[in-house]
């Protein structure tokens, strides 16, 4: 690997023209397809499998007029204080108010009255009438928008409330100030780090260049291959994060390469071979993470998981091929002000930080593992009370007219009337479906918790009918998801009497499925990704201790952060600091997803502290002075790896999308935990307690395992290197020195 990559890195440096060229070529080739593509990717979620979405489909292919995918809203409308929405002046107001929104475009094809619907409450003060549009939501235009927007305000204006919800409203523009912040965070710990700015600039470029690339592609690919808005987020903060990671790794090898006296093509091919064998390892950790999500079944999640998937082997194709030229273009002043020093090693008689934590750590191995274990416990806690749910207009900003309008629909018609529940009855007979549909109707009036049951709607042949069910309480209580529960099994007894099929579907039964289908999915994925990884850990280490206890720590820097995910965007701690205005359950894809990318950010990190460890220990270090001596040369340059994704990461806490807002939070959190008590306090201790046994490799396995050599050892053997000082044997033919 190393030999290969060396190979790699030597010709880009030298051909830097042609890798440069074949990188804007494909940059501009992708471009070109974006623009061309099909627009917005689609933003439902569909659940193969489950009984919510068989109702779906089958509501779809039924009743096709009522279930065509054109837009909808809802505007609810209230009289003033103390008066009824049905008084002559009011009324005449809300008829004007809907003929404004009748009018404020030619894509409405309908909307109802609420007083010929009945849809009024029963105070008198409220009423609502549906709006359905003959284009999709993607499909409307800005002047569609603002024209509902202004006949809203027509209505306000004559003294009524009137709000609205629905997939024909606006979404809020996703402003792209997050990724700017983060980035701009990163810029500057890359330029403290380095003291030069060509330094700094280079892992910033070619994270753009990365994320370009693949944000192009997936914009191409999004109307082919059905992909979702949230797809390309994720795929950005990650492409980002571990474009500048992996290039900050080379860059700080090939300086420290120089500093040893080696030539700059030299320098850049000996960089290549061992920090890119590191970087290559840990991209293939984090793409077997994100691909993994497939297990689950989900669509969404596995469009999520290729596309992050996808953007992190670009980043490592960048920081192989494009680095290695852009050094050979940078030149000498890649490596700042102090070119005749050698890189600073750290001075026995000044410890620096990473030093002084390292010889603290290692004085009491035992207490410092037991405190940060009690400690990632203690913030873990309160995972064990983790919801999951699904956004809905209850959980937006209380700003939105979506949320003041849930408000007030809950307030007027009861809490259940914003998640009803619809069950579908059918049989190829339509007697059969007839008399099922009856009997159903009757025994669902009877069931607690029902507020209340309409009439079964048959479809044109017949075979094919919908109640709906209001319940009492709100969408995402206990209670509600007991009524489903109860429906089904209602549903389930009385099949062999009436011989008719019923299916329940709505938001609350969509919700259960969901989370069912996490709950199941997630030990099976957890168990795939942490026996792939820890395959891949054994080959990298040639041990089978360090991986285990990888992932042990990973476990618990994952349920850690699960823990400040529950607090904050459950219970609502500290939510005034990262401006979340509603707390709730948290959305059901994250565990999976954080599982996924921490698992791969954890190995990254453990595969560039652990592997300078092994080396020194390779090359006939103590284990005590080999945890000491990999520590001190890597531990700067992964904390800053770590300071940049919690800065990319925490830069999308501001996004205005719950779920985007939460994962942003999630993986900030993580990395904090990960990176600084898993990997620089847990593992250090781990292994001075482990000593010589942590290296240890049974023989048998030794014997099939193939040397992928990520050390580089290869490399110290033909390599010529004129060093300009003398070094200890095991700084030389390294991973990366800061």
């Amino acid at each position: 690997m190393a030999t290969f990559l060396h190979k790699i890195g030597g010709a880009a440096f030298k051909r830097r023209w042609l890798v440069v060229l074949l990188w804007a070529l494909t940059l501009g080739a992708v471009g070109i397809g974006a623009s061309t593509s099909s627009g917005p990717a689609s933003s439902s979620i569909t659940l193969p499998g489950t009984e919510a979405q068989r109702a779906f489909d089958l509501l779809g292919e039924k009743f096709p007029a009522a279930n065509a995918d054109g837009a909808t809203a809802r505007v609810v409308l209230r009289a003033p204080d103390g008066e009824k929405i049905s008084t002559p002046e009011n009324k005449a107001a809300l008829e004007a108010t809907l003929a404004r929104v009748k009018d404020s475009s030619s894509r409405i094809g309908q909307i109802s009255d609420p007083f010929t619907s009945k849809a009024l409450s029963a105070d008198g003060t409220t009423a609502f009438a549906q709006v359905a549009y003959t284009a999709t939501d993607a499909d409307l235009t800005d002047g569609d928008h603002t024209g509902l927007d202004k006949a809203l305000e027509s209505g306000r204006d004559q003294g009524l409330t009137v709000e609205a919800s629905g997939t024909a409203l606006a979404t809020p523009e996703e402003s792209h100030t997050a990724e700017a912040i983060g980035f701009a965070l990163a810029a500057v710990i890359l330029l403290i780090t380095f003291g030069s700015l060509i330094a700094a600039g280079l892992p910033l470029l070619t994270a753009l260049v990365g994320v370009g690339v693949s944000m192009a592609a997936i914009t191409a690919l999004s109307g082919p291959l059905d992909l979702n808005s949230n797809a390309s987020a994720l795929a950005t903060m990650l492409g980002i994060a571990v474009g500048i990671d992996y290039a900050l790794f080379i860059v700080s090898r090939y300086r420290s390469e120089r500093a040893d006296g080696h030539d700059a093509r030299e320098a850049a091919a000996r960089a290549n071979g061992t920090a890119g064998s590191a970087v290559v390892f840990a991209g293939l950790t984090v793409v077997i993470a994100l691909a993994g999500l497939a297990v689950v079944n989900l669509p969404i999640l596995t469009a999520m998981g290729l596309a992050a998937a996808g953007a992190v082997v670009i980043a490592v194709l960048v920081a192989t091929t494009l680095v290695p030229a852009l050094l050979g273009f940078a030149g000498e002043r890649v490596r700042g002000k102090n070119r005749k020093k050698p890189a600073p090693v750290a001075d026995p008689a000044k410890p620096g930080l990473a030093q002084r934590w390292i010889s603290h750590v290692l004085r009491n191995p035992t207490r410092m593992l037991l405190l940060a274990v009690a400690a990632l416990g203690v913030v873990a806690l309160p995972a064990t009370q983790l919801e999951l749910g699904l956004p809905d207009d209850g959980s937006k900003a209380t700003s939105s007219t979506q949320r003041k309008a849930y408000d007030m629909l809950s307030e007027s018609f009861g809490p259940g009337f914003n998640g009803p529940l619809t069950v579908t009855v059918d049989d190829q007979d339509p007697a059969v479906a007839r008399g099922g549909a009856e009997v159903l109707g009757k025994s669902l009036a009877g069931l607690p918790d029902v507020a209340a049951v309409t009439p079964a709607a048959f479809n044109e042949s017949g075979d094919t009918a919908i109640i709906t069910v209001i319940p009492k309480s709100a969408p995402g209580s206990d209670a509600t998801k007991n009524l489903v529960t109860d429906i089904r099994t209602l549903a389930g007894d009385l099949q062999p009497d009436t011989g008719a099929r019923s299916l329940v579907t709505g938001t609350t039964a969509l919700n259960i499925d969901i989370s069912d289908k996490f709950s199941a999915a997630i030990v099976p994925y957890l168990a795939l990704v942490v026996g792939l990884a820890v395959l891949v850990l054994i080959l990298v280490f040639r041990s089978i201790l360090v991986p285990l206890k990888a992932a042990l720590g990973f476990l618990l820097s994952v349920l850690a952060s699960f823990g400040a995910l529950v607090a904050v965007f459950q219970w609502g701690w500290l939510k005034d600091l990262i401006g979340l205005e509603q707390t709730g359950p948290v959305m059901s894809l994250m565990p999976v997803l954080m599982v996924g990318i921490v698992f791969g950010l954890a190995m990254d990190y453990q595969v560039f502290l652990v592997t300078r460890m092994r080396e020194a220990y390779v090359h006939g270090a103590d284990a005590r002075t080999a945890v000491e001596a990999g520590f001190k040369h890597s531990a700067t340059v992964v904390t800053v790896a770590a300071l940049i994704m919690i800065s990319v990461f925490a830069g999308f806490v501001g996004s205005h999308d719950a779920m985007i807002k939460s994962l942003g939070f999630g993986l900030a959190v993580a990395v904090v935990f990960d990176a600084f008590v898993v990997r620089m306090t847990i593992i250090p201790a781990a292994l001075a307690l482990l000593g010589k046994r942590a290296w240890s490799l049974p023989a048998w396995i030794d014997r099939i395992l193939p040397n992928v050599d990520i050390e580089g050892e290869k490399l110290a053997k033909h390599a010529p290197a004129t060093p300009t000082a003398p070094e200890p044997a095991y700084a030389n033919s390294t991973h990366h020195n800061h």
